[in-house]
């Protein structure tokens, strides 16, 4: 039987299996450590090593080996860990390494591991379980690890460690005060939205951690219940929804050997969120602290004697202040590194000078040399546009004495892609995603020479060429795809908007995997549009703050001019148009259906957030403010208001909505709560329960069945043969 494009797209994870990431590189440049199955459809990760003189690679760590065949068992702070990340995989999932590279740690069905990366053995070390992200001090004589809400530390040989005070082998250096209580965990609001997903940092010295206690005592507790398992007692949840109070966040200074304790000091009722934690060399720990509107962040230094903070920075912005991966952070030589909006444009800063124009956007900060900043950015932005999507990685002198330049130029160069890179010494691994190729590219560069890291993931059994452009009066990026072998004579098409269209979802990319389910649904009989309008990450920062207080109408009237616009380039039949889309995008996709049935006549939604008062803290209030200084904000953004059902006097045009019962981030209850809002206005639509399933729905017998059942309703509802 031939494989289906749902089925392998399914069975692959997206074509993510076998696929090598997770790179790092040890600062000589001598060794790539990074994670890869062993097969395209194998979900247990392996951990290897790749010698960059010889190329040769070897395993450092397999968990069928180290767990003698046994199934993998994950605690609920594992699962939780890894739905915050969007984590599918199994086996070595994430890992981390002393300074020198020399050593990993990782857990493993709760328990706790480390691997000789030199010598390419693992062994388990004896602690209490479940483990949750375990990390080598800088030294490697020391492995920190969270188990049971308690920060601990344990010598990383496993014996006595020198110095400690009762010679333990294992001890823990923050133990929880209640059952609400954590040390070393981020809180569900920090993982999920921060993108911090850390709860300690160790200091350059080894000798203290800085370690974030969370209480969620003050958070509301929500109840996630399957009712497909009625014998099944719900989960209790702590969910901070707009307008509700958070976490308590604190931090503290802690000494491993004497286990003394220092709390940090700075205005947390002005700056509730801690958002950035960086310790190097560069000098003294460095925090990023936030306002909750969003709309003022410190740069704070920490006195590690005191505790006392100081300012290094202030930031203020009118509308929110976004975050960025890998700043702030200190230069070699103590120059303050940060990614700031600077007159319309998304810059790279060190103090006060900026290294970059308005001519690129940056995204992230990807290292710090001694020398040089190399980082992640898109050309164009507000002042031109090249080809939408693209991301490629640059590198700039600190000394400000030359323009950036884009890193490694090769064949993928000279094509659209989207790259990414890390670096250790003189060695360099880039990550190309190219337009033209399926799957990435790993090649590891050093001056004299540059070698591929083998990706083992499957080939599509369907290949796509995504037209990529710009449409419209405000320029917006777009993806079209068209049917395999489709001809002018066939005529216009039905069309399929695949959007996911706002914050942080950036869906028009210069990458060919990110367009093969477009292309798969495109050969169902449709042409399918990607559309990344305002709010939408890549562009500009004016780009994406578009949307502040206005989420609903903003991005849905992008959704239509582009569709309208592309209609006179492509062979696009506008009465026939279908929208599907997940999270936000099923939030886009049941708007258009309510709002603009004059242009929507059919939707899928997925885990549509239906009601923003029910969606967290920090990322609704970015957008929309407080429920209570807000009101008017969340009532014309809802789904279930007047407003939100602002159509129902137009034709009514159908409707799916699909919700993982088991979903802790857009729960259930949204799509309910719009079913019985659709219920007593008299519109008729559909919901299938996912039973069991999170945000994620990443199972492969779903994932599979969910294209089928997308397609299928889109057909019967656009008269698509």
């Amino acid at each position: 039987m031939a494989t289906t494009f749902p089925r392998q797209h399914a069975r692959t994870h997206r074509f993510t299996l076998g696929a090598p990431r997770a790179f790092t590189v040890a600062p000589d440049g001598s060794r790539v450590v990074f994670l890869r199955s062993r097969h395209g459809t194998d979900l247990a990760n392996l951990l290897w090593v790749h010698e960059v003189a010889t190329g040769r690679e070897y395993e450092a760590a397999d968990p069928a080996v180290l767990l003698g065949g046994a199934p993998e068992e994950l605690s609920p702070e594992e699962r939780a860990r890894r739905e915050r990340s969007r984590e599918g995989t199994a086996g070595v999932v994430g890992y981390a390494t002393d300074s020198s590279v020399e050593l990993a740690a990782f857990a493993l069905s709760g328990r706790l591991f480390v691997a000789e990366l030199r010598a390419g053995s693992a062994r388990e070390l004896p602690t209490p379980t479940p483990v949750v992200d375990p990390r080598p001090s800088p030294d490697g004589r020391l492995v920190a690890y969270v188990s049971g809400g308690a920060l601990r530390v344990i010598a990383s040989d496993g014996g006595a460690e020198a110095g400690a005070e009762g010679g333990g082998t294992d001890r823990a250096l923050a133990e929880p005060e209640s059952g609400t209580v954590t040390y070393g965990m981020a809180e569900f609001i920090a993982a999920e939205e921060m993108s911090r997903s850390r709860g300690y940092w160790w200091s350059p010295d080894s000798d203290r951690l800085l370690v974030a206690r969370a209480d969620d005592a003050p958070v509301a507790r929500w109840w996630i219940a399957d009712p497909a398992r009625p014998e099944a007692e719900p989960t209790r949840v702590a969910y901070p929804a707009a307008g509700t109070a958070n976490a308590e966040v604190t931090l503290h200074l802690v000494d491993v050997t004497g286990g003394g304790r220092t709390e940090v000091a700075w205005d947390r009722e002005r700056y509730p969120y801690l958002a950035r934690v960086h310790w190097s060399d560069g000098g003294a720990p460095l925090l990023l602290v936030q306002t909750r509107d969003q709309r003022e962040a410190l740069c704070l230094t920490v006195d590690t004697e005191s505790g006392r903070t100081s300012v290094a920075r202030r930031l203020e912005d009118p509308v929110w202040i976004e975050l960025f991966g890998g700043v702030p952070a200190w230069t070699p030589g103590g120059e303050l590194v940060t990614v700031e909006d600077v007159q319309g444009a998304r810059v790279l800063m060190a103090g006060a000078r900026a290294l970059t124009t308005a001519r690129l956007h940056v995204r992230a900060v990807l290292d710090i040399g001694e020398d040089d900043i190399l980082f992640s950015a898109s050309e164009g932005g507000d002042t031109g546009r090249s080809t939408p999507g693209e991301a490629r990685v640059y590198r700039v002198p600190l000394d400000g004495g030359a323009e950036p330049s884009p890193v490694a130029p090769d064949a993928a160069d000279g094509a659209p892609h989207f790259a990414s890179a890390v670096r250790g010494g003189d060695t360099l691994v880039h990550v190309v995603a190219a337009l033209d190729a399926p799957g990435s590219t790993a090649t590891v560069r050093t001056a004299s020479a540059a070698g591929v890291i083998p990706s083992y993931a499957e080939t599509p059994v369907l290949s796509t060429a995504p037209r990529l452009v710009h449409t419209g009066k405000r320029e917006i990026p777009a993806a079209v795809v068209l049917p395999t072998g489709y001809r002018e004579s066939d005529g216009p098409l039905p069309v399929l908007m695949d959007p996911y269209g706002g914050p942080h979802g950036q869906r028009v990319v210069a990458a060919h995997n990110a367009h093969l389910t477009a292309q798969w649904f495109a050969d169902q009989g449709f042409a399918v549009v990607a559309a990344d309008g305002r709010g939408t990450p890549g562009y500009s920062p004016g780009w994406e703050k578009a949307v502040s207080r206005d989420l609903a109408a903003v991005t849905l009237d992008d959704q239509a001019e582009a569709l309208t616009s592309l209609a006179g380039t492509f062979p696009l039949d506008l009465t026939r148009v279908g929208i599907r889309g997940w999270s936000y995008g099923g939030y886009l996709a049941a708007l258009a259906v309510l709002r603009r049935p004059d242009v929507f006549h059919a939707a899928v939604a997925g885990a549509p957030p239906t009601d923003w008062r029910l969606y967290d803290t920090h990322y609704t209030e970015r957008y929309l403010g407080t429920p209570e200084a807000d009101p008017e904000s969340y009532a014309a953004n809802s789904l279930i208001t007047d407003e939100g059902l602002s159509g129902a006097a137009a034709p009514a045009r159908p409707l799916l909505l699909i919700h993982g019962l088991a979903d802790d981030n857009v729960v259930v209850a949204h799509s309910l709560r719009l079913s019985s809002a659709l219920l007593a206005s008299g519109r008729a639509h559909e919901v299938l329960p996912l039973s069991g399933v999170t945000h994620m729905a990443s199972d492969e017998t779903v994932a599979e069945n969910l294209l089928l059942a997308q397609v299928a309703f889109l057909k019967r509802s656009l008269g698509v043969r």
